[in-house]
């Protein structure tokens, strides 16, 4: 199971910091993604990271957003930095193939 939380509303320019919280998962470091949806489209990706650490980002959020894992196990993060309008979404955390609940981010300008 995957819960996304964090979200709100924020002006450009501002930050926030998502959270993924997961379990069942067989693996120690299990790969998360983010992706984002907004109304009438499809989810797009936004952020992973593997097992073993490594990273990648979407062209829109590379610089700007940095997805990392907690000390404890079980969470992974997605700080969300120099925010513009064009990131307003709901947000969700994925892994194999599973979403978990979306949290809501909107920014205005």
């Amino acid at each position: 199971q995957l819960q996304a939380s964090g979200g709100g509303s924020v002006q450009a320019g501002e930050s926030l910091r998502l959270s993924c919280t997961y379990s069942g998962s067989s693996a120690s470091y299990p790969p998360i993604n983010w992706y984002h949806q907004t109304p009438g489209n499809q989810r797009d990706f936004v952020a992973a990271i593997g097992g073993s650490g490594m990273t990648l980002y979407a062209p829109s959020v590379e610089g700007r957003f940095t997805i990392s894992r907690a000390d404890t196990k079980n969470t992974v993060f997605l700080q969300m930095n120099d925010l513009k309008p064009e990131d307003t979404a709901v947000y969700y955390c994925n892994s194999a193939g599973q979403y978990g609940q979306g949290t809501l981010v909107t920014v205005s300008s």
